[in-house]
């Protein structure tokens, strides 16, 4: 199964959560600010970043459901405007099954319909855990209420995670989605009347949607660059290097690869992993060491060392010279 991972827009969610609530949270604000709207973030970083962000309010009730609930189009990308400029309900979901994949990397969802009901369903396999799951339902339904108002019913939501382990959180769930909430069961799903299909969009725009989905097409067809694999790679150490923790595997799955498929990409290329991970943060080093508002920590920070000292026996290494003289340098340099 392709590994799945959310893009770089949708992370802005915890960041407007992080807003709401006047929480600082520094590292994991750095993390969600490396991340440009078009790029494609690991799910496991998208889920460990809520972990580390929720926990900062424990004594708040089901704190998934509020993150959720902050969802804007800009979080879905061009998905998110496609929905908008629909006619019906019913085409917007048809959009999403169509662009699901600049998403998630892939297409999980299916649509069935069940006698007076309509059921939008993603397979327990699928299952992105609790925290993440809940984030996804939640804006989902709050994204098409913002729509629709009154006339956005659901029957039920069902969740693939086990019940919460307090009777307030689970009670939470219920009032969130003003319908039955299951939880263990086979699929994640969310259930409405087969007659809210019809339901007209208030933003509906024939000419926009047009223009959209033909660059959602655009964007379904593009695919990594044979030639250009050094560089992909390259942009993808840029997103996980203040992570501390790059390896040759979370590059790969950064840029929907296997290991062995990546490395024989840059055999081809003739390049070697450890020589591209090291000129890459040679070039970041000199690049960050220009801007005076980084110190040597910061800078230690977005190249992934743990320590200070590490980055300088490094670029001295690179360099022949210590982080100090090389910005000294720089300071001494006449403006043209």
């Amino acid at each position: 199964m392709t590994p799945l991972r959310v893009t770089g827009a949708w992370v802005q969610l915890l960041a407007d959560w992080l807003d709401h609530q006047g929480l600082p949270a520094p590292r994991v604000r750095a993390l969600l600010c490396s991340r440009r709207p078009v790029d494609a973030v690991p799910l496991t970083l998208w889920t460990e970043l809520l972990e580390q962000a929720l926990q900062m309010r424990p004594e708040l009730t089901a704190q998934a459901l509020a993150v959720g609930a902050m969802v804007a189009p800009r979080h879905l990308g061009v998905l998110g405007y496609l929905i908008l400029a629909s006619a019906t309900l019913g085409e917007a979901m048809q959009a999403y099954r169509r662009y699901e994949r600049l998403f998630y990397g892939t297409n999980l969802a299916t649509v069935e319909i069940d006698g007076s009901h309509v059921r939008l369903c993603w397979p327990a396999s699928a299952s992105t855990g609790r925290l993440a799951d809940t984030v996804a339902i939640a804006a989902l339904v709050a994204f098409q209420r913002r729509l629709l108002g009154n006339l956005f019913v659901l029957e039920s939501v069902s969740f693939a995670f086990a019940p919460p382990g307090h009777p307030l959180e689970g009670q939470a769930y219920e009032a969130f989605f003003a319908c039955k909430v299951h939880f263990s069961a086979p699929e994640t799903a969310v259930v409405l009347p087969l007659e809210s299909l019809d339901s007209r969009l208030p933003g509906s725009d024939p000419y926009l949607r047009a223009l959209l989905d033909s660059q959602a097409q655009v964007l379904l067809r593009e695919a990594p660059d044979t030639g250009e694999i050094d560089r992909a790679v390259q942009q993808a150490l840029i997103h996980c290097l203040p992570e501390g923790r790059v390896t040759l595997a979370r590059i790969a799955i950064q840029l929907h690869l296997s290991v062995r498929s990546l490395q024989r990409r840059l055999a081809e290329r003739k390049i070697c992993w450890r020589q591209l991970l090291d000129q890459t943060r040679e070039q970041l080093a000199c690049e960050y060491l220009a801007d005076a508002s980084l110190s040597a920590t910061d800078i230690a920070f977005l190249l992934g060392f743990s320590e200070q000292s590490a980055f300088n026996r490094a670029f001295r290494r690179w360099t022949g010279s210590s982080p100090e003289c090389y910005r000294r340098r720089l300071a001494s340099v006449p403006e043209m």
